[in-house]
């Protein structure tokens, strides 16, 4: 399970509008007809229009300065071994977003007219997408990169040649073309994965638009909040404040597990990836130490993550800075993908 909590930024300023993010969440819609047609939704409705979303956050902007954020946007990306715990992608996912978004009001330290904040004191839109794309960030396209580089240079000569700038043979540089294309190390059907190629399978995912005032446009709630949790005072008031993001995250994961019956392998857990960052050695001790089926799941996800796993140590003197550095690269991709802020 991988989830961001973003603020929506357009180069160094944040967006004043939610219509550009609503118009790109409604790319797939463009592409589909009828009864495939993935709508908005809340807590309590189905079938929202774009039009009633961004009127809705856009109103609830109250005394928001330009430079503050008007609205965060949440992505939740659960794996592939998640995803086939669902019976059906589309109501599974929006079952779940529900009861992810009483976990968010939770992790709140905020009050309400001296009640803990509930979920129906935030607005919020939901949005449940069944495609993605390779970005530049993913390992295919980043291992693929040096294929690509010489690709496009030899591309390059070649239309050099043909333009009559220079001489020499275009169908060796062809050949060439071909060979490197079947060699790079990540295809998919036939094909060296490229940026911007449709990624294959179950790719099923939530987008969730949530509001930086609350229900009644008075109240600031900043997921992005830097305290965990801390009181001060203001006009004379002592105000709760903060946003615990570790107990979030550890709630979703709980959330989903307990929804859907899924059996989280140790590696999966996101108190784990944190102890990673903090503790290599407790991480890798406790790695080892798991069942010998377990483990074996565990370095599965651990390839399929991106993590050079082939020096794994076998004894806690070989639990040493070597190991970790070979490792941290790959692992820090998925820690950032999944957490703000650690």
């Amino acid at each position: 399970m991988y989830i961001t909590i973003t603020p929506q930024k357009l180069g160094d300023n944040y967006s004043q509008s939610a219509a550009d993010f609503v118009e790109y969440l409604e790319k797939e819609n463009l592409i589909l007809e009828g009864e495939n047609e993935e709508f908005f939704f809340n807590q309590y409705e189905d079938k929202i229009s774009a039009k009633e979303v961004v009127r809705d956050i856009d109103g609830n902007t109250g005394k928001l300065k330009k430079i503050e954020p008007k609205f965060y946007s949440i992505t939740v990306s659960p794996s592939k071994y998640e995803l086939k715990r669902l019976q059906n992608s589309s109501e599974d996912l929006k079952r779940y977003t529900r009861e992810l978004m009483k976990d968010y009001v939770a992790c709140f330290n905020r009050e309400i007219n001296g009640k803990p904040i509930s979920i129906d004191d935030i607005k919020y839109y939901a949005k449940i997408e069944h495609q993605r794309t390779f970005k530049g960030s993913d390992i295919q396209i980043r291992e693929n990169q040096p294929f690509a580089t010489k690709i496009m240079e030899l591309q390059k000569e070649i239309r050099t040649i043909q333009s009559g700038e220079k001489e020499g043979g275009i169908k060796d540089l062809e050949k060439q073309i071909v060979k490197l294309e079947r060699e790079a190390p990540h295809q998919q059907n036939g094909k060296r994965i490229v940026r911007g190629m449709q990624k294959e399978g179950n790719q099923s995912h939530i987008h969730i638009i949530v509001s930086r005032k609350d229900a009644s446009n008075s109240l600031s709630l900043s997921p992005g909040s830097k305290y965990k949790s801390s009181e001060v005072m203001m006009k004379g008031k002592l105000v709760k404040r903060g946003f615990d993001r570790d107990q979030f995250f550890t709630k979703s994961e709980k959330t989903f597990d307990g929804t859907f019956g899924y059996k989280r392998n140790y590696v999966e857990i996101y108190r784990a990836r944190k102890e990673f960052i903090k503790n290599p050695n407790f991480y890798f001790s406790a790695l080892l130490q798991l069942p010998t089926n377990e483990k074996a799941i565990a370095f599965k996800l651990m390839r399929e993550s991106g993590m050079p796993i082939q020096s794994i140590p076998t004894s806690s003197a070989q639990l040493a800075l070597k190991v970790f550095n070979r490792l941290r690269r790959g692992v820090e991709v998925a820690i950032k993908s999944s957490s703000i802020g650690i």
